[in-house]
């Protein structure tokens, strides 16, 4: 299996920034600061010319728990719909039962909406119940790959877990959640088979605005509108190193 350095973007000044250090996928989504919501199908067009590099479309139609209601579901069978006709060479899905378990026949509908597409489960994964079970059911469903931090809040922690889930050999295992250049040579020596990263190198910049009214924030509380979230270009070439240095 080739390796894997995917990028999660929320821009295209961040989808250039991966770009230049070194990934070799995005994930592409909107409000990464929130989780990652659906992106708009212009910014994918963007992003998609102005890096050549394979995009995967996160579909997730709200910040919160992945329980969907009927509406919510026929809209992201829409969108997955719709950013395969524009040429996304995979999406990101995930749908969960109120016990825990996922939900097959919403997945079900997503991959046949995908029409072929590369689909990952996303970390709706990490909150599943029984996440063995989970793998396994996923792989039937048709699912490529499976984004987890190993149910825990950082990858290092769900280290144990992962090590199972790429022992059973059912989809990549695209190791997410706290992940830089030191996690992954700690995961390439405790696990060589430990081939797929998934990061966003995010560095926090202050807004350009001179101009600031301290009475209104349009933020939620705690973020502040006057600080953005970008990828930072030298993060990611620093994990592209660790991951091809042998």
């Amino acid at each position: 299996m080739a390796r894997v350095l995917e990028v999660c973007v929320d821009s295209v000044e961040s989808a250039l920034a991966a770009a230049r250090g070194g990934a070799t996928r995005l994930e592409l989504c909107a409000n990464l600061i929130l989780g990652g919501t659906t992106p708009s199908p212009a910014l994918f067009d963007a992003v998609q010319a102005a890096t050549g590099l394979p995009v995967h479309v996160l579909i997730r139609p709200r910040f919160g728990d992945f329980l969907y209601t009927e509406w919510e579901y026929r809209i992201m069978c829409r969108e997955v719909e719709e950013f395969a006709r524009r040429g996304a060479n995979g999406v990101a899905i995930g749908a969960l039962r109120p016990d825990g378990s996922l939900d097959p026949e919403k997945l079900s509908g997503l991959i046949a909406a995908a029409k072929g597409l590369r689909v990952t489960l996303h970390r709706a994964f990490d909150v599943c119940r029984h996440p063995m079970e989970a793998l396994e059911q996923a792989a039937g469903l048709g699912v490529d790959t499976v984004l987890t931090s190993g149910q825990q809040a950082d990858a290092w922690a769900g280290r144990a877990l992962i090590g199972q889930l790429l022992a059973a050999g059912r989809a990549e295992i695209l190791i997410g959640g706290g992940v830089n250049a030191a996690v992954i040579r700690d995961f390439r020596q405790l696990l060589p088979e430990a081939e797929a990263f998934h990061l966003s190198g995010k560095q926090v910049l202050e807004s350009g605005m001179t101009y600031r009214n301290p009475a209104v924030s349009m933020g939620l509380p705690g973020i502040s509108e006057y600080q953005l979230w970008r990828t930072g270009e030298a993060a990611v070439r620093r994990a592209a190193d660790a991951l091809w240095e042998d």
